[in-house]
């Protein structure tokens, strides 16, 4: 299967506005899956953009990694996505740049660096519940798979788009709740920012 689709098959779904903006970097997966009327989408997300210089084009300022989401031909609404965030605090981005493809009976989840390796939240933003979890050194992709109770091995032989089927539809299903908190609330629990280029060799 082809990782990129034909703007013409993105036009109907919640993805539109996100890629005419230029949001959908480095797609893993771009491409309808394998359930009928599906998008699926497995990239970074940009939240900010550098100011332009002329004709240069600069990297975003700020990306939500490592993100996953689904999308549904004649919905304008997402219903899942995952990804992953250096702080707590870019929830506010996350939810401004995703807008009205939010919706109240979707599910978000976000793992964040900053927040304390022994708590789960709900926080409710912009019309939507997002659940926010700890992440170390695992990739958002193998939380959600611990998260979600599915079973690697039995993911292994699927391609990326069966692959993110799987985790999406397992998502959908996910009605577990945990300590429910503002916005407000995260900024003051959450820790400092890690620097992602430490310990990198130079």
């Amino acid at each position: 299967m082809n990782a990129t689709l034909d703007r013409k098959e993105l036009d109907d779904t919640a993805f539109a506005r996100l890629e005419t903006e230029g949001r959908l970097l480095n797609p893993l997966l771009k491409a309808p899956t394998n359930k009928f009327g599906r998008v699926g989408f497995r990239g970074e997300l940009a939240l900010r953009f550098a100011p332009k210089l002329a004709d240069e084009a600069r990297p975003p300022e700020l990306l939500c990694g490592q993100a996953m989401a689904i999308a549904t031909a004649g919905e304008k609404h997402m219903p899942f996505f995952a990804g992953y965030l250096l702080s707590f605090e870019n929830l506010k981005d996350v939810a401004e740049v995703l807008g009205d493809a939010l919706s109240a009976g979707g599910k978000y989840f976000l793992f964040c660096n900053n927040i304390d390796l022994s708590k789960k939240y709900q926080v409710p933003y912009k019309g939507a519940i997002f659940y926010v979890l700890p992440i170390d050194e695992s990739t958002v992709y193998n939380e959600l798979l611990y998260l979600l109770s599915l079973e690697k091995n039995d993911l292994k032989k699927m391609d990326i788009a069966g692959k993110l089927d799987a985790v999406a539809d397992a998502g959908l299903k996910y009605d577990v709740t945990f300590d429910t908190i503002t916005y407000a609330e995260g900024l003051a629990l959450m820790g400092p920012v890690r620097n992602p280029n430490e310990n990198r060799p130079v």
